[in-house]
């Protein structure tokens, strides 16, 4: 019987640098390319509109791709994350040392990739205690929204459209779907 080898924290750092990004999730390098616009656009809308809740009511911090170190066999980069003001100390200079309150994952093109932040990362971040995942689906056109419940993040919405999100985390945030983070502020005709 042959077994995979375990990759460690270690050893993913010590990859070269190649414009690629990775991650391990239970010692497995998983890897990707570096986004592009249609991943970076709602990811960017998203934070705006969170930053400007933020604002009005300092709850925490919203962070772009931070890395999260949980134990020698996995580390990931999400697209973004809030730490909460109570969480502040799992924060350090190289990135996150524990579970933030809530991680937004951005689903890049291509069925692996959809697969990875549905059932992969859910399962990882269900297991360390995120309170809230959200997968924007620029594709779909959809914000799928998992909360925590008895140590598994499970599927409470997927809105697309005028649907509005909102989250227990941030009371009193809401943002349409539709206007607000997933259509192109460019017409088809431009």
């Amino acid at each position: 019987m042959v077994t995979a080898l375990k990759l460690t924290i270690d050893q993913l750092e010590a990859l070269p640098d190649d414009n690629n990004h990775y991650e391990l999730i239970d010692g497995e390098l998983l890897v990707s390319k570096a986004p592009g616009i249609p991943h970076q656009r709602p990811l960017g809308r998203l934070f705006y509109w969170l930053t400007e809740y933020l604002v009005h009511n300092p709850i925490g911090e919203v962070i772009f791709g931070p890395g999260i170190v949980f134990d020698d066999y996995n580390g990931v980069i999400p697209d973004m994350v809030l730490v909460s003001a109570e969480r502040q100390h799992i924060i350090t200079e190289r990135g996150l040392i524990d579970a933030p309150d809530l991680i937004v994952e951005v689903v890049s093109p291509g069925e692996q990739n959809g697969e990875r932040d549905r059932q992969l990362k859910r399962q990882l971040y269900s297991r360390r205690g995120v309170r809230d995942y959200w997968v924007v689906d620029p594709q779909l056109k959809t914000i799928e929204v998992y909360r925590l419940h008895e140590n598994v993040l499970m599927l409470e919405a997927t809105l697309r459209g005028s649907d509005v999100l909102t989250s227990a985390l941030f009371p009193g945030f809401s943002c349409a779907v539709s206007t607000s983070l997933l259509d192109s502020f460019l017409s088809s005709d431009q």
